[in-house]
């Protein structure tokens, strides 16, 4: 049996191939935006002021009420719009990237292409609702 592979030079880059590298680079992105708020948390005073979970628990979503319960005395810089556009990035970068998830699993599963072409609108809306809605609470709140 021949194989069914396809040399580079053929395979040229489609949109499988832009979402495969999407994938990557929003995990590696997440990761950054986690690492750098950890460390403006502890640069701001986190490591006298915070346990270890409320330290983490602001890497993963720079929000000010992850700070209101903790012994910082002065809430103000956490809650500046620098730390909403993070939490904002980190939110966007983690939606597209969960829904993306849930769209190639799907894809495994139905086969159908109607059945895949509804899965992949409703994706879609659900993405954009989410991303909507975690962007009226960050700044808002």
């Amino acid at each position: 049996m021949k194989s069914r592979t396809v040399s580079l030079s053929k395979r040229g880059l489609n949109f499988e191939t832009l979402m495969w590298f999407f994938t990557r680079l929003s995990a590696l992105g997440m990761y950054a935006l986690i690492l750098f708020a950890i460390i403006g948390a502890l640069i701001m005073g986190a490591r006298t002021q915070m346990n270890l979970a409320d330290v983490m628990r602001w890497g993963f979503m720079p929000n000010t009420t992850h700070v209101q319960s903790t012994n910082v005395p002065d809430v103000a810089p956490w809650g500046s719009s620098f730390w909403k556009l993070t939490a904002s990035a980190l939110l966007l970068l983690a939606v597209a990237h969960g829904v993306h998830g849930l769209v190639v699993i799907a894809d495994d599963y139905i086969a159908s292409p109607r059945g895949r072409q509804i899965v992949r609108l409703l994706s879609i809306v659900m993405m954009l609702s989410m991303s909507v809605i975690g962007l009226y609470i960050l700044w808002t709140s």
